[in-house]
């Protein structure tokens, strides 16, 4: 959604580096780029104003003058105004001392509101709570299936006395739907309210009504991100008529310009508390205002990315592996096929790569790369017997294209799938060999000898001790002479490899220097 404007930004900052000092006129430049920019997102005017005005105070001060990097202190300060329009720190929902918490949610008709209630409740059980979602959506066609059919994908208990389709009391709903929390012992109940195109009168009626029953410890205003302008002054409606505490923003996944995320929080004065990311129920996350202005400025989302790992990563998985890759065993194809489900735990591949810095520039690669490779790399893997998962040198022409047949790829695919694979463990071993032994030749390097070691020393010198045979007949016949005779000599002082007579030779105890009365250990002498 802030594709558009974190190019322009990028893009404005670009103009800065190299630059030793800022003058006035590079300071007008840059604000002028950046509200230009703003607009163009389709952010509130009065939001635009304040920002730039908060960056110009900022950027001509003694703040920027003395510092090093004056392009680097500018992003900085455009962070720190955007982490501040979008609500400084994270907002997290209140629990109620005595259970249950009530949260409703409410919005126009569209916004995802019933979806949402899924999300909330699955994000809320994963928390380690135990939700309840309560249907007083009564009047939009087929929106009491629609949260049934949710609560149950996202594995949550859903309250739907009334078959809806305008049969019903939506707020008879919420209070029978609190007392049902109570007396089964949920701890949280999520009340799905009815919407409408626009706001109207009997709307907010219902709303409050809704609201005056079961008195909710957070009423979260569920808005549209892509709605552009229209988003503030719905929101202003809503905080006047019913009132909110907090906001949550859902299709931030669209190709919306993404001013109502900016806008809404220095409008309305109320925070953002989540964002829906996608229409998977997995697509909800807490709203981190400093690591969505990391976002827009391409700066990346590291944070999110590990946490999202963490919970996609076995622990198990991970210590095994960990345990394989110590013992020196080989990576193999079911190892990869263990990572590859992982990696697709954590979602669209697309999303993750955008979390880290950089990533905008390469927009265009990662917009066309198709996700759909996980699944015929999967199919390829699964074609293959336990045996050949494990030993992939065995594939041979035969077996590939049995393979191939199996998956309903070609040959080739299978060939380039194979190849990649062993790349990939041809790395793994190379780690390996790094993180034992060292590697070889490399001086500084755990296990390797340096230049001035004792050892290569002493290898040098007698490497240059040696001689080579002369290129003289005479010389070369006495140098063999030589040899064979310090061979010969050789014979007959030494005994067995570990310095007693060979067989044949006699033995005399004494000429050992043993201790006094060992000698009675060899043979009774």
């Amino acid at each position: 959604m802030f594709a558009t404007l974190s190019d322009r930004l990028t893009a404005t900052f670009k103009t800065l580096r190299g630059k030793g000092r800022l003058s006035a006129e590079d300071v007008d430049n840059t604000v002028r780029e950046i509200r230009r920019a703003l607009l163009d997102a389709d952010v509130a005017l009065p939001v635009v104003r304040s920002f730039t005005a908060a960056v110009r105070e900022r950027a001509t001060g003694v703040e920027v003058s003395a510092s090093l990097n004056p392009a680097q202190q500018v992003v900085k300060i455009v962070n720190e105004e955007l982490i501040a329009i979008l609500g400084g720190e994270t907002r997290r929902l209140r629990f109620a001392k005595n259970p249950p918490t009530v949260i409703m949610l409410a919005g126009l008709q569209g916004a995802g509101k019933t979806t949402l209630a899924g999300k909330l409740g699955r994000w809320l059980k994963q928390q380690n709570h135990r939700p309840l979602l309560v249907a007083c959506d009564l009047q939009r066609p087929n929106a009491v299936q629609q949260l049934q059919i949710t609560g149950e994908r996202a594995g949550v208990d859903v309250f739907a006395p009334e078959p809806g389709n305008g049969v019903g009391d939506p707020v008879g709903v919420a209070t029978a739907g609190l007392e049902h929390a109570r007396r089964h012992a949920y701890d949280v109940v999520i009340v799905d309210t009815a919407g409408r195109t626009g706001v109207d009168a009997e709307m907010m009626q219902q709303a409050v009504d809704i609201r005056a029953a079961v008195t909710p410890d957070e009423v979260l205003f569920v808005l549209d991100a892509m709605i552009g302008q229209d988003a503030v002054a719905t929101a202003e409606a809503f905080r006047d008529g019913v009132g909110f505490d907090g906001v949550v923003l859902t299709k931030l996944d669209g190709d919306a310009r993404g001013g109502a995320a900016l806008s809404v929080r220095q409008v309305t004065g109320m925070p953002v508390m989540f964002a829906s990311t996608g229409e998977k129920l997995d697509d909800f996350e807490l709203f981190h205002p400093d690591r969505m202005a990391s976002r827009i400025l391409d700066m990346g989302d590291v944070l999110t990315l590990i946490e999202q790992a963490e919970k996609a990563f076995d622990a198990d998985q991970a210590q095994a592996m960990a345990a394989k890759f110590a013992n020196d065993e080989d990576f193999t194809l079911d190892d990869f096929l263990q990572q590859l489900n992982a990696v697709r735990n954590m979602g669209s591949l697309k999303k993750m790569l955008g979390m880290l810095p950089g990533m905008a520039q390469i927009r265009d690669q990662l917009d066309a790369f198709d996700e759909r490779e996980f699944d015929r790399i999967e199919a390829m893997v699964r074609s293959m017997t336990p045996l050949e998962r494990r030993q992939p040198r065995i594939m041979n022409g035969s077996r590939r294209a049995r393979v191939a047949k199996g998956c309903g790829q070609s040959v080739s695919a299978v060939n380039d799938m194979l190849e990649r694979f062993g790349q990939a463990q041809k790395m793994m071993r190379q780690m390996r060999k790094g993180m034992g032994g060292g590697m070889p030749g490399m001086p500084g390097m755990p296990g390797a000898a340096s230049a001035g070691s004792k050892k290569q020393k002493a290898r040098i010198a007698a490497q240059k001790g040696k001689k080579g045979k002369s290129g003289n007949p005479a010389k070369r016949a006495e140098q063999e002479k030589a040899a064979l005779t310090r061979s010969a000599e050789a014979k007959e002082n030494a005994g067995s490899a570990f310095g007693v007579p060979e067989a044949g030779q006699e033995f005399d105890p004494s000429q050992l220097n043993l201790p006094k009365g060992f000698d009675k250990f060899l043979g009774g002498r």
